[in-house]
């Protein structure tokens, strides 16, 4: 047998041979099932399970195979491999805006991410995704850029009239300019009850990333801290990635604060309101 890199090769270079590890991870199978799972011939059938028993990663009773312990390892470990090099490809052109801040992110709480890119043809597919969870969401918690866009403040706006719960922690600039998108709307949505808006002067990654939380799913919105553009939006419904998001949203609520008459005076002056 060749070096453990050989042994990768050897799977990775064939997809009915980790089809065929993979239907037989799950249970024992015999030769015409395997062609019905893989679509491979006899043949090539054959060749697969002679190159497997010679590795004793297989065992045959009667006219079915079977794994051994050792090729159930193998299974699982290039499995894992799989997954991980899946995760690592659908993350790769977004690392640069990934949370690096907020205390606890690994790339494991995102292994079933929805990344959305703002594509040549079609520049809003991460706006249009930002609206898709907070118009499907009863309750929205979050901090940074998230909601920055014109479009998604306006979802905002108009949940939060519909009932939606907000509360949201902004820094004092992104704050301000959200205010100047519209005056009015912001502050007609930021009087509900159903309205918290807070603010904090040292956010994580805020110039980098965002982070939402929804009803079953959280989002990282990426933007570029130098054109401010919106670079991508990344969202999962894993329960480890929620119950991160709000442990690092709840620590960054402890230090945040209400705005202050003073301020609230400053954001929305009479004059504007008028």
């Amino acid at each position: 047998m060749g070096s453990s890199l050989e042994e990768i090769e050897f799977l990775a270079r064939s997809d009915h041979r980790t089809e065929v590890l993979g239907a037989l991870a799950d249970r024992p199978l015999d030769r015409s099932t395997l062609r019905t799972v893989t679509g491979a011939s006899s043949p090539t059938i054959g060749r697969i399970l002679s190159d497997f028993a010679d590795r004793r990663w297989t065992t045959r009773t009667g006219r079915t195979y079977e794994l051994t312990p050792l090729g159930a390892f193998v299974a699982e470990r290039f499995g894992d491999l799989r997954d991980a090099m899946e995760t690592e490809r659908r993350l790769r052109d977004v690392w640069r805006w990934l949370p690096r801040e907020m205390e606890g992110f690994t790339v494991d709480l995102f292994t079933d991410a929805v990344v959305s890119y703002p594509g040549p043809g079609y520049p809003y597919e991460p706006v249009e995704r930002v609206t898709q969870l907070i118009e499907g969401t009863t309750g929205m918690r979050g901090f940074g850029t998230t909601v920055f866009k014109s479009i998604n403040n306006e979802t905002v706006c108009r949940c939060v009239h519909e009932g939606m719960a907000y509360e949201y922690i902004y820094s004092p600039e992104i704050l301000r300019a959200t205010v100047a998108w519209n005056p009015r709307r912001v502050f007609e949505a930021a009087s509900c009850e159903n309205c918290t808006i807070l603010l904090h002067d040292s956010l994580p990654d805020e110039g980098r990333c965002g982070l939402g939380i929804f009803d079953d799913r959280i989002g990282i919105c990426c933007h570029d801290a130098e054109t401010g553009l919106l670079e991508a939006l990344v969202d999962t419904g894993a329960p480890e990635a929620r119950e991160w998001a709000v442990s690092v949203f709840d620590r960054h609520r402890a230090d945040a604060r209400p705005l202050t008459a003073a301020e609230e005076a400053d954001l929305f002056p009479r004059e504007l309101l008028a």
